[in-house]
């Protein structure tokens, strides 16, 4: 059975596949792995543009290790699950004073690197060094689990090691780049989510979903707890110049970007209460609630929670902002210097009379 999957996938691979992508057949561990943290969490429509733009201007591990983090954060900004940013720039950082600026050439040296798990570690391996490791990403648990009618959950522990198993199983020796790179554009281009393309499938008559009309069944996942909600109003005290922002340092989300006067509740506030959050002394002690004008609603979906964002504009004397000692007052012309989270600058963009950022972001 080995034999014969591997075969035919890979006959499809030369005569059918004609998935085009920047990355695709790389052979420099760097590039590699920079397209793989990017495209984790992230359509590769749309982390294909943020790829390039890394590459463009961080050519090498060490142009990304010397570069000002504030830099690297803007050129992330949109991307989302910013945790990826900051281990991209540790492990820089490591691989240059630990292995002058190169990858280690070996799955266990490359799986010690910050932000770099099973799935990424085989990557590198196998793309850049041709080692025998198996690439399990969801279009290949996808595959897999229709093809054989693997019922164990892909998000599980007990899952995941059978899948990485059945895909090393099958593994041709001395093209391990070439299978893994086929499946993952199989799952991509045939064996979709949703309407698979089972009429030009190569594995059609063998495939244990399709046989058994149980398609939509696979793969398989545990149910996910409930998502933690979180409502965040951001208030921009601001004159025709400037306005207050702040770094977030916090161990939370979006940390190392900028956001504006924080004030968080356990759950959602009337427009009436929004007010009073900055008029009660909240924001800026004294305010007059009819000066304040509050936004509608954005809401972000997280791996884990749920973000609602709603933004409170005020003016901003010298007084007031002498009193946010942790902020810093900045130009509205220069706020495109500066990384925000996806929420924010999506208000941002809306918002044509903050001069400068509508433009720019």
């Amino acid at each position: 059975m080995k034999s014969d999957f591997t075969k035919k996938l890979l006959n499809w691979n030369r005569e059918e596949n004609k998935r085009s992508m920047p990355w695709k057949g790389e052979k420099d561990p760097y590039k590699i792995w920079l397209s793989e943290i990017i495209l984790q969490q992230t359509r590769v429509e749309q982390g294909t543009a943020y790829y390039q733009r890394f590459v463009r201007e961080f050519p090498t591990i060490a142009d990304l290790a010397s570069a000002p983090e504030q830099r690297v954060d803007k050129l992330w900004e949109g991307l989302g699950y910013y945790t990826r940013c900051r281990n991209l720039i540790e492990s820089a950082h490591e691989l240059v004073l630990k292995h002058d600026g190169r990858f280690p050439a070996s799955y266990e040296e490359i799986r010690k690197l910050r932000g770099i798990g099973d799935y990424t570690a085989a990557a590198i391996s196998s793309f850049a060094f041709n080692l025998p490791c198996a690439v399990v990403d969801g279009n290949v648990t996808r595959v897999l689990s229709r093809y054989f009618g693997i019922d164990e959950p892909v998000n599980s522990a007990k899952g995941k090691k059978r899948f990485a198993s059945v895909a090393h199983g099958l593994l041709p020796e001395k093209k391990s780049a070439m299978f893994n790179q086929a499946m993952m554009d199989f799952g991509a281009l045939v064996c979709k989510p949703r309407n698979p393309h089972c009429e030009v499938c190569v594995f059609a008559k063998n495939c244990f979903a399709r046989n058994t009309q149980k398609i939509d069944d696979f793969p398989v996942k545990e149910k996910s707890s409930d998502k933690k909600k979180r409502w965040l109003y951001y208030i921009i005290f601001e004159d025709e110049k400037d306005v207050l922002i702040r770094k977030r340092m916090e161990k939370d989300i979006w940390q190392n970007l900028y956001e504006f006067v924080l004030v968080e509740k356990k759950e959602a506030v009337s427009p009436a209460k929004i007010r009073g959050i900055v008029s009660n002394g909240e924001g800026q002690p004294g305010m007059p609630s009819d000066d304040i004008d509050v936004s509608s609603v954005f809401k972000q979906e997280l791996t884990h929670q749920t973000i609602y964002v709603c933004f409170l504009r005020s003016c901003m004397d010298a007084a007031s902002s002498s009193e946010k000692k942790d902020y810093l007052r900045v130009s509205k012309n220069r706020l495109y210097e500066y990384p925000f989270p996806k929420i924010i600058r999506s208000f941002l963009q809306k918002t044509a009379d903050l001069n400068g950022i509508a433009q720019v972001l």
